[in-house]
């Protein structure tokens, strides 16, 4: 069943995938599979939400070089793409160097991504929209920031919740911690990795950081990679999930499956324990890939069942 409507905003990426079984040779050459995929957080997100039934629309900013193929690759994921074409900058590419034990480290030009601003708003995204999911990133660069705030500014306006999640903690770094938390006040929801968590809040661990983020938001989600996932709530942390085990061919995405699948069962209705098992659920699909997008045709349910616990 189709869940209420979603709105994600954030961005569309070229990823450039090498999975390496050596290490990587300065100064010469190493042997590497390479893939091209289409990826970017948000829009990595919007895909996944697609995929386990969510009624989900991606606002992103792309390039004259690539527009066509991501638009194409959103609409067959199940995504409604409303993109913004920039016609002076190429859409955004990561090349994904993954070693063998699925861990990824990422050179990123973020292109047209990093043009995206308010003008590529309207309030008519919002129509028939229940939620809205923003990518971290969008907010690192100004013209994205300005839009962040038009969008959140419309969201709250219109009763729809609001979900952030941080995106990494190099640029939050930047970015600034408390510049951060101000400017996304209007959320109820923060989905964080552990390390971000702790760049959040300072806290000695993540149960702490997931206390202290849920008083300032309502709720938050921390994910913990293999340990699962804590939820807190208004303080005190309400849920827990146990990572789902299988094969790790491909960290890229884990993160934003894990949003995904949170998001589409909390719309269906699922309170925060099962919410958190369907994100572990998406985020073991996710891995068990090369890229981060689902692949057409795949069977979820039948790869990861549901507990019966």
């Amino acid at each position: 069943m189709m869940s209420a409507g979603l709105l994600v905003i954030g961005d569309i990426v070229t990823d450039v995938v090498a999975m390496h079984g050596t290490p990587v040779a300065a100064g010469t050459d190493t042997a590497a599979d390479i893939m091209l995929r289409p990826g970017g957080s948000g829009a990595n997100t919007a895909s996944w939400a697609a995929h386990l039934g969510a009624d989900v629309r991606l606002l992103a900013r792309v390039g004259y070089d690539s527009s066509d193929w991501h638009a194409n690759e959103l609409v067959k994921a199940g995504v409604r793409p409303m993109l913004r074409v920039d016609p002076d900058h190429p859409t955004a590419v990561v090349i994904a160097m993954v070693d063998t034990t699925g861990e990824r480290s990422m050179l990123t030009n973020r292109g047209a991504g990093g043009k995206i601003s308010a003008a590529d708003w309207s309030d008519d995204l919002l129509d028939g929209v229940r939620h809205l999911h923003l990518s971290g990133y969008t907010m690192f660069a100004e013209p994205g920031l300005e839009l962040a705030r038009t969008a959140l500014a419309a969201a709250t306006g219109r009763g729809v919740t609001i979900s952030v999640d941080p995106a990494s903690t190099g640029p939050l770094r930047e970015f600034g911690v408390e510049r951060f938390l101000r400017e996304t006040a209007p959320a109820d929801l923060v989905i964080p990795n552990r390390e971000e968590a702790l760049v959040l809040t300072a806290a000695p661990t993540p149960e702490r950081a997931a206390e202290l983020l849920s008083e300032r938001y309502g709720t938050a989600v921390v994910k913990l990679g293999s340990a699962g996932a804590i939820a807190a709530r208004d303080g005190v942390v309400v849920a827990r999930a146990e990572a789902v085990r299988g094969e790790t061919l491909d960290s890229t995405g884990a993160g934003d499956a894990f949003a995904a699948g949170f998001l589409t069962a909390r719309l269906s209705g699922a309170d925060e324990a099962a919410a958190l098992e369907a994100g572990c659920r998406a985020g073991a699909a996710c891995v068990a890939l090369v890229g981060g997008r689902p692949r057409y045709g795949l069977n979820l349910n039948r790869l990861y069942p549901l507990s019966t616990d």
